[in-house]
């Protein structure tokens, strides 16, 4: 496997998941290995780890250029784009960052339900791993939406458990992402995503949903058109 990022085909692996977490989630064997792989491989040389190399996948993908993601930004197409990244998007970002229409947001100092942007003003919007943390994602999706052109595509991971459905936490134990211990407001989890992720897309009114993999069920990026 190659970095979708930027080509390398040298990765480091480290176990990301602790044991509470792995109760908590309620997670078989072979579901922590594949979530470890997703958090957990990453590319010795730009420090992505796999669902940043699927975000690029899928990138380099729905605008049909065959190369990797540090190649992309160099062309016309790419040149030309208004592009919103909600957090940082890991390995992602610095590669964005250099396009003249990229903006960098923040959640949750800057609510993904509520944009204060303006309406159609961006062609693409990028988020990794941030959705599973917003109370109401499907609104969060809504938004993206609403800020997205016509043709627009909003791109964007989260941990998916794929052999389940997706069920929301409330009323659970307050369950945390990142580093053990964490229990920080943005960390906590609202929503556990399952095969069911692409209805999210659909009922926040987009038109479309496409899966990029880059190892099923480790890494993955979903596409949302409008």
């Amino acid at each position: 496997m190659n970095c979708h990022v930027c080509g390398s085909s040298e990765f480091s692996y480290t176990r990301v998941l602790w044991k509470e977490l792995i109760e908590e989630w309620q997670l078989a064997e072979y579901e922590v290995d594949y979530i470890n792989r997703q958090q957990g491989l990453s590319c010795k040389r730009c420090g992505s780890n796999l669902r940043s190399v699927a975000l690029a996948k899928a990138i380099t993908n729905s605008y049909h250029f065959e190369g990797i993601l540090s190649e992309f930004i160099d062309t016309p197409r790419a040149k030309g784009l208004k592009l919103l990244e909600i957090n940082p998007a890991g390995g992602l970002t610095s590669i964005l960052m250099p396009l003249e229409g990229h903006k960098l947001v923040s959640y949750p100092d800057y609510d993904m339900t509520k944009l204060a942007i303006e309406s159609a003003s961006f062609d693409l919007v990028v988020h990794s791993d941030t959705l599973e943390h917003v109370e109401y994602p499907i609104t969060a999706l809504s938004e993206c939406r609403r800020v997205l052109s016509s043709g627009g595509r909003c791109i964007f991971t989260v941990p998916v458990v794929v052999d389940r459905l997706t069920r929301s936490r409330a009323g659970l134990k307050p369950c945390y992402h990142g580093s053990q211990g964490e229990t920080g407001s943005d960390f906590l989890v609202r929503t556990e995503f399952g095969s069911d992720v692409w209805k999210y897309v659909v009922e926040a009114g987009f038109q479309s949903s496409t899966f990029h993999c880059v190892d099923y069920p480790a890494g993955i990026a979903i596409e949302a058109r409008v």
